[in-house]
């Protein structure tokens, strides 16, 4: 389990760096990188950026307002619920470390 997490979190930091860099790297001309690396890097941040305009377009046509509403209704509901049953836990909880006085 320990390993996933390692592998999991250098991925993510992975994403994010280049992220990062491409956000503060000007825009280069057309030219060819002359590079092996340079190529990769070209096409992972065209494939970076298609999937990321791919997400959106999904994201954006399934959007369902309705949806979203009833979502955050029924969280609403269930964080009320949930937060007068941890208070109900905890009174009887105290009472039963506190004992009679």
């Amino acid at each position: 389990m320990g390993i996933r997490y390692l592998l999991v979190l250098v991925l993510v930091l992975l994403v994010l760096g280049c992220e990062v860099q491409g956000a503060h790297m000007p825009q280069q001309d057309e030219a060819t990188p002359s590079s092996l690396f340079g190529q990769i890097q070209e096409s992972l941040y065209r494939y970076w950026g298609t999937a990321k305009s791919a997400a959106q377009e999904l994201y954006e046509k399934t959007y369902l307002t309705t949806m979203d509403e009833k979502i955050r209704e029924i969280y609403n509901k269930s964080t009320a619920a949930v937060s007068t049953y941890a208070g109900v836990f905890t009174d009887q909880l105290l009472s039963m470390l506190k004992g009679d006085q």
